[in-house]
């Protein structure tokens, strides 16, 4: 493995001249610094490089990585009084942001026991472009920016003296696996430690699950609906369960611990239905409440003749993954609320969920609640949810989980 090499120390700092409206953001906590609001620079720069930004008066800023090859120039690392970025600042800036992780999983009972969770959350971390989850004893790394091979190899060096014997697996998003492989990087390669396959199974609120850390989804795992997961096992008992969009069953085994009489994972890829009931197997006590999959198209299989749920999850991947998708999105969750609403049974729940950045809070539940509206029935809104604590989000776009939990009569 090699890093990419910056330009010598004898250069200049790279400094940007912004836009006022780029200076105002910077200042109000916004990460990013488009190619468009750049000015003028006292040179080119490299991937990777420490570049500070300068205000209208010529004074320090904020500083970043510099991007040349993306439309984020910069990603801000810090805003504010000058700083001096060096190893010991860049201990200190992992040491908070595991700070802020302290206490939320800690001391917990095995029946209880969670050790799958997000360390870094990107830029709402001051991260920006990094994000960093632990499953057990293995780290996953995922990088979607290029401006972090430069650093990778200190990184690595700052997470092994907090983290011995832990194994990191480095994830990279695909605009960027072109330049990892000229650096002899790829995605799923494994930078530290040792890993024995390409899974590895973690704990969840006591549950058992398996994250494919190598090739799956996101970094293996969907451990951002995790609070969401802990609502639903609460209101599970007694009742029939559908969850669709299933995935590898997250939903599902939390509502057969809950009580649930019976659960279907519905799902249109056979392997995602064969990781739940892997993980289903993973959990030998929960086989006593009847688990079916079913592999089907969610917005085709809502529209059959079927015996009512009492409660459904409705957890889509992004129906929006642009600004253009967004109204068609929008009309998605409203028809996906409005058939699922057809198979609840009277005091039945449902569960929708969004993960679209680009359809807001108010659009989402707007689009529910109307479609609760338009079936005639009575209802009760019990909770509307957003990030878990280990994923919070500290600037507009970086807000895109919702979930609203309604129950109809």
């Amino acid at each position: 493995m090699t890093t990419a090499p910056l330009q010598p120390q004898t250069l200049p700092r790279l400094r940007l001249k912004v836009t006022p409206a780029a200076q105002t953001h910077l200042r109000a906590g916004h990460p990013w610094l488009y190619e468009s609001s750049v000015k003028s620079q006292n040179r080119e720069g490299q991937a990777g490089e420490l570049a500070v930004v300068l205000d209208r008066q010529d004074r320090f800023l904020a500083i970043g990585l510099y991007d040349p090859g993306s439309p984020l120039r910069l990603r801000a690392l810090h805003v504010g009084a000058p700083v001096t970025v060096d190893r010991a600042w860049w201990a200190a800036h992992l040491d908070g942001a595991l700070a802020l992780r302290e206490g939320l999983f800690d001391d917990q009972t095995e029946d209880q026991r969670t050790d799958g969770y997000r360390l870094i959350n990107g830029e709402s971390d001051r991260w920006p472009g990094l994000v960093l989850d632990r499953y057990a004893s293995t780290l996953v790394l995922k990088l979607y920016t290029a401006a972090w091979f430069p650093h990778l190899q200190m990184v690595l060096e700052l997470l092994a003296e907090r983290f011995a014997g832990y194994a990191v697996v480095l994830r990279l998003s695909r605009n960027i696996q072109d330049a990892a492989k000229a650096l002899g990087l790829h995605d799923g390669q494994v930078v530290m430690g040792e890993l024995e396959g390409e899974t590895v199974v973690f704990s969840e609120s006591g549950l058992k699950f398996e994250a494919d850390v190598v090739r799956g989804q996101k970094t293996g795992f969907f451990l951002d609906q995790r609070e969401n997961r802990r609502s639903v096992e609460a209101l599970s008992s007694g009742r029939r369960v559908l969850n669709a969009f299933s995935f590898t069953g997250g939903f599902s085994l939390y509502a057969a611990r809950g009580g649930a009489t019976s659960v279907v994972s519905l799902d249109l890829s056979q392997h995602a239905l064969a990781g739940a009931k892997h993980n289903f197997a993973l959990n030998p006590e929960l086989v006593k409440v009847g688990h079916q999959t079913v592999q089907a198209d969610v917005f085709e299989y809502l529209r059959e003749d079927l015996e009512p749920f009492g409660l459904i999850v409705l957890d889509p991947p992004s129906l929006a993954r642009r600004e253009s998708e967004r109204a068609a999105a929008i009309s998605a969750y409203a028809t996906l609320a409005e058939d699922a609403l057809k198979l609840l049974s009277r005091g039945g729940i449902l569960v929708s969920a969004s993960c679209s950045a680009h359809v807001s809070e108010r659009e989402f539940f707007a689009a529910v609640r109307g479609a609760v509206e338009r079936s005639g029935r009575g209802s009760v809104e019990l909770e509307t949810s957003a990030h878990a604590p280990d994923h919070h989000a500290t600037f507009a776009e970086a807000e895109y989980l919702k979930a609203i939990f309604i129950q109809v009569f």
